[in-house]
């Protein structure tokens, strides 16, 4: 769609016979195609050492929020959540942030509030999975839509054998991943930093 918008501002500047207009409709042009490049890129990176007790981060961004939570989708009890914020310029690509197996999955229709917005984790289209480790421990990330993002992919299914680092999904343009764990972990990640997925370590279980 992009290109074709791209290709239909250029031959209109084409058509005009105006120098000006030309290679401005050419620069916007080029703009928006590097734009959505930008949103689409996925950077080779090295999976991470496998470790059944550490808990990656499922997207790259800013951590928004660390807070202890009840989560009352699925889990039904107190948890610690966290929060990656994805801006448009961060990779979208969303990874697994444990080894273990998909126990459950469910895309929720919704708003499309901005993605820092208190209750967009409750209100905006989002998809939820449930990851089930192999020490027992469950572990939830919840894929949400922003205001500019209006489609989330979630490639998981129900009973899957999964591993750390391997794509998981993946959400367009600005958005957020919440990450819900149990009360016991350890967070390693503080308010404002910037995190990337599969390198950086969430928590350790």
């Amino acid at each position: 769609m992009v290109i074709i918008i791209a290709a239909a501002l250029i031959y209109l500047g084409y058509k005009s016979q105006i120098s000006l207009v030309y290679y401005l409709s050419g620069a916007v042009s080029l703009f928006l195609l590097i734009i959505v490049l930008q949103f689409f890129r996925d950077p080779v990176r090295q999976l991470p050492e496998s470790s059944d007790s550490l808990v990656y981060s499922p997207a790259d961004g800013k951590i928004v929020v660390i807070e202890k939570v009840f989560e009352k989708e699925y889990l039904k009890q107190e948890c610690w959540q966290v929060s990656v914020f994805m801006s448009p310029l961060n990779v979208h690509i969303n990874r697994n942030p444990v080894n273990g197996k998909v126990e459950y999955t469910k895309y929720h229709p919704g708003d499309y509030l901005v993605a820092w917005h208190p209750k967009s984790s409750e209100l905006n289209e989002r998809f939820t999975s449930v990851y089930s480790t192999h020490t027992g421990q469950k572990i939830l990330v919840r894929q949400i839509a922003g205001a500019l993002a209006r489609r989330i992919e979630n490639y998981l299914e129900d009973g899957q054998e999964v591993r750390q680092g391997e794509e998981m999904g993946f959400i367009k343009f600005g958005s957020r991943a919440d990450i819900f764990l149990p009360l016991d972990a350890n967070i390693k990640v503080e308010m404002g930093q910037h995190v990337k997925s599969p390198l950086d370590i969430i928590a350790d279980l």
